[in-house]
C-alpha cells in the first residue's frame, strides 16, 4: 500500500498556520477553533502580564517531546491539547498512536475515530483508521472505510487489492468476484483474476461458472497451451476428469515436452488409480533435464507422502532417488533430501554417506551435509577423517564455528594438544553475536584444559572465565576452574562458589564431590571436607586413585590415622608409582605436596 505518513513537518505547518486566512483548508493541522483557550492546567499560574500560551505552543512542544523520545511528555501535553481545542483532529491522530503502544486497542480506536469525524478528508486519518479496524478483526467496518476511500482515489489498485483479501476473510463471495471484476476492467483479463475468479466461484460451489471462467481465458489465448492447461485443471478440480484427459492429450499432442500438461497428466493418472502409467510418468518428469530442480523435489515430496501414507515402501522410493541422482546434477537439493530421507527411515551411516558426498562434489560449501559427515566420522571415532573433513570445511566454510570445533577435539582425543590448541584458537576468531553460546563456552572449556596441560594457568585461567561469560553454568568448567585453583591454594572462596555450583547440579557425580571436598580442605574445613569425601566414595564407581588418596588426607586430618593409611594403601594398588603416596604410608602422615 502507498505509503502516507505524517511526518515532523507537521511542526513547522503548526507555525505557518497563524497566518492562514482559509480555515476550510484540507490541511493535518487545522487552524485551532478555540482563539482564546482558558487556562491550562499545566500552568496554573499564569503571570498577569503575559498572555496564556496558545494551543499551538502545546502541540509544537508535544512534537518537539516526541521527536525526542520522550513519550510521557508528549503524551501529557496532547492530553492537554484536547482540553484546550476539543476539535484538534492531529492530536486525537497522535494520540491514538501512544493508546495503541500502550496496548490499550479501545482507546486508540476511539482517538483515531474521533481524528477521521473531525477531518474526514485526511488521507493519513482514514487509512489508520482502515488498519485499526483490520488489527481489531472488525473486518466489515474495514472494508466500509476501504470502499469509500476507493470511491474518493480511483487510481489506488492497492485498495482493490485489499478489499479483495478482506471480502474473502468475509466469504463473502459475490463481493469478491466484483473486486477481481473491477480489477479485470482496469488491467484487462489475466491468467491471475482468471484463476482467482475461478477458484472463488468454486468456493460458492459454482462449478459451472468457474470452469467457464478458465474456459473463457483459455479461448481468448487459444495458442497458449499453459491456459489451456489450467482450463484443464480446473475440470479436474470438478470432477469434470474425462473432459480434463481430452484437454491434457490435445496439448501433449501439440507440445509433447509441455511439462506443465505432464504434471497434470500425472494427477489424472494418480486419480484413475493407474499407478504404472503414474509411475512412467514420474519418472519422466524426474528424469527430464528440463524440469526445474524445484519441480522436482515438489514431485519427489508428493511420492514420498503418498508412499508413507501407503506403508512406506522406501525400496521404490530409493530407487527413484538413485535413478535422478545417476543423472548430472545441478545442485545438491535431490541428494540432500535423499539422504534425509536415508535419514529418516534409519538406514545405515555408511549408505547414507556417499549421497552426502554427492552433495558436496557439486556443492563443496554444503555446510549442513559436511557437518553430517563430521557426526558420522565423530561417532565411529574416525579422527582422521574428522580431521580431514573439517580442515575442507573451513576452506569452503570459514565462518562456521563447529568445524573448528570438531577439528580441535579430534586432535584432543588424539593427544596433539598443539593442534587441538591451534583449531580452537583459529575458531574463536570467527565467534560473534549470533554464536551458539554452548559451542563457544566448549570452546573456550576445552582450550582451558589444553593452556593447563601446557603448564599455561594464567592464560588457562582466562579462558575459563571467558566459557563462563557465554555459559555461567558450564559444569565442566566449572569443576575444572575450581580444582586448578585449589592445587595452586588461590582464590579458594572463588573456587569453593563454583565447584559448589557443580554438587548441586550433579550431587551424585564423584569427581564434583571430591573437588568440592578437597577445596574445603585446602580452606582447612576438615569436618565438612569429610562430609563430602565419603559422598565421593559412595558414588566412586571406579575407585578412582585421586579420590581415594584425597580421602586419606581429609582423614588423616579429621585424626583418623587408619582410616587414612587404609585409603592410602588402597589408592597405592591403583597408582603404584606415586612416590608422595608411598612416603605418606611410610612416614604415616600427611605431606602437601
Amino acid at each position: 500500500m502507498k505509503a502516507r505518513i505524517l511526518v515532523i513537518g507537521l511542526m513547522m505547518a503548526v507555525g505557518a498556520k497563524a497566518s492562514a486566512q482559509d480555515s476550510s483548508a484540507s490541511s493535518l493541522i487545522p487552524q485551532p477553533s478555540t482563539p482564546n483557550p482558558q487556562p491550562s492546567t499545566l500552568n496554573p499560574q499564569p503571570s498577569t502580564l503575559n498572555p496564556q500560551p496558545s494551543y499551538d505552543s502545546f502541540f509544537l512542544e508535544a512534537m518537539v517531546q516526541r521527536q525526542k523520545g520522550n513519550n510521557d511528555a508528549a503524551f501529557d501535553l496532547l492530553q492537554h491539547c484536547i482540553d484546550i481545542n476539543p476539535e484538534a483532529s492531529e492530536a486525537y491522530f497522535f494520540l491514538s498512536q501512544y493508546y495503541k503502544a500502550l496496548k490499550n486497542n479501545d482507546k486508540a480506536m476511539e482517538m483515531v475515530k474521533r481524528a477521521t469525524a473531525l477531518e474526514p478528508d485526511n488521507l493519513t486519518y482514514t487509512e489508520t483508521l482502515m488498519q485499526t479496524y483490520i488489527g481489531q478483526r472488525q473486518y466489515q467496518e474495514a472494508i466500509e472505510v476501504a470502499e469509500r476511500l476507493y470511491d474518493q482515489h480511483k487510481d489506488r489498485e492497492d485498495l482493490l487489492e485489499l478489499l479483495f483479501q478482506l471480502y474473502q476473510h468475509e466469504q463473502d463471495w459475490e463481493h469478491a468476484i466484483g473486486i477481481l471484476n473491477r480489477l479485470e476492467t482496469i488491467n484487462g483479463m489475466s491468467e491471475r483474476l482468471s484463476y482467482a475468479k475461478s477458484e472463488i466461484y468454486s468456493r460458492k460451489g459454482d462449478k459451472a461458472a468457474a470452469i467457464a471462467e478458465m474456459k473463457g481465458l483459455a479461448d481468448r489465448y487459444p495458442n497458449d497451451m499453459n491456459y489451456l492447461g489450467m482450463y484443464g485443471d480446473m475440470l479436474m478440480m470438478n470432477n469434470e476428469t474425462e473432459k480434463a484427459l481430452d484437454i491434457y492429450n490435445r496439448i501433449l499432442k501439440e507440445e509433447p515436452g509441455n511439462i506443465r500438461a505432464q504434471v497434470s497428466m500425472l494427477s489424472y493418472q494418480r486419480e484413475a488409480g493407474d499407478s504404472i502409467a503414474a509411475t512412467t510418468t514420474l519418472e519422466k518428469l524426474l528424469l527430464n533435464p528440463s524440469v526445474q530442480t524445484e519441480q522436482k523435489l515438489q514431485l519427489i515430496r508428493q511420492e514420498v507422502i503418498r508412499s508413507e501414507e501407503q506403508g512406506g515402501d522406501s525400496t521404490r522410493i530409493l530407487n527413484l532417488f538413485h535413478k535422478i541422482l545417476a543423472t548430472p546434477q545441478e545442485d545438491g537439493d535431490i541428494a540432500s533430501l535423499c539422504a534425509a530421507y536415508m535419514g529418516l527411515k534409519n538406514m545405515p551411516q555408511d549408505s547414507i554417506v556417499p549421497i552426502l558426498e554427492q552433495v558436496l562434489a557439486v556443492e563443496p560449501d554444503n555446510a549442513g551435509a559436511r557437518l553430517q559427515l563430521v557426526s558420522y566420522a565423530w561417532s565411529a571415532e574416525n579422527n582422521d577423517r574428522v580431521i580431514a573433513l573439517c580442515q575442507e570445511a573451513r576452506q569452503y566454510n570459514p565462518d562456521e564455528m563447529a568445524f573448528y570445533y570438531y577439528q580441535g577435539m579430534a586432535y584432543y582425543k588424539m593427544d596433539d594438544k598443539d593442534q587441538a590448541l591451534s583449531a580452537f584458537q583459529n575458531g574463536i576468531g570467527v565467534i560473534n553475536e549470533e554464536s551458539n553460546p554452548d559451542i563457544v563456552s566448549d570452546f573456550y572449556a576445552v582450550m582451558g584444559d589444553l593452556l593447563h596441560q601446557k603448564g599455561l594457568a594464567r592464560e588457562a585461567f582466562e579462558a575459563y572465565d571467558s566459557c563462563l561469560q557465554w555459559k555461567s553454568d558450564n559444569i565442566m568448567c566449572l569443576n575444572n576452574y575450581a580444582y586448578y585453583l585449589s592445587e595452586l591454594g588461590q582464590q579458594l572462596d572463588k573456587a569453593e562458589e563454583m565447584s559448589y555450583k557443580t554438587v548441586k547440579a550433579e550431587p551424585k557425580n564423584a569427581t564434583y564431590l571430591d573437588t568440592y571436598a578437597w577445596i574445603l580442605f585446602m580452606q582447612k574445613r576438615y569436618a565438612e571436607a569429610k562430609i563430602y569425601i565419603e559422598q565421593a566414595l559412595q558414588n566412586d564407581s571406579d575407585t578412582n586413585a585421586v579420590i581415594t588418596e584425597h580421602a586419606g588426607d581429609i582423614y588423616m586430618l579429621n585424626k583418623d590415622p587408619e582410616r587414612a593409611l587404609e585409603l592410602w594403601r588402597q589408592a597405592l594398588q591403583s597408582d603404584a608409582g606415586n612416590k608422595i603416596l608411598a612416603r605418606k604410608i611410610k612416614l604415616k602422615k600427611y605431606i602437601k605436596q
